[in-house]
């Protein structure tokens, strides 16, 4: 009895240590820097570097359009200015006389030849 405890026991032991040996094996796996996670989350890290690069990159240049925007609005703003002023002082202005119509409304590239002869 004691002798096919025993037996059982270093089975036991046996399975143990292969399952311990694949999932050594498998873990070395997930952990490695080209394929498993490891690989992953490096390449992440780098992705994640060159958005912020990029995002970077993309409040400078829209600073930048922000003053050249706040700039042509103030120039549009003082030429607004400028025209409304224009207009104002043209309505101080007299109307023209009043022209008569034209006798013949249809515009005539080269007169008939009857009336050059």
């Amino acid at each position: 009895m004691t002798m096919i405890a025993d037996i059982l026991l270093v089975a036991g032991a046996l399975g143990a240590a292969l399952y311990c040996f694949v999932l050594s094996r498998r873990l070395r796996r997930f952990t490695d820097l080209e394929k498993g996670v490891g690989g992953a989350v490096a390449v992440m890290s780098m992705q994640v570097d060159d958005l912020t690069k990029t995002l970077a990159a993309a409040q400078a240049t829209a600073k930048a359009s922000v003053g050249q925007l706040d700039q042509v609005s103030a120039r549009a703003e003082a030429a607004q200015q400028r025209l409304e002023l224009l207009v104002a002082s043209l309505h101080d202005l007299p109307d023209p006389p009043a022209k008569a119509p034209a006798a013949n409304p249809f515009f005539v590239r080269r007169p008939a030849l009857a009336e050059r002869e």
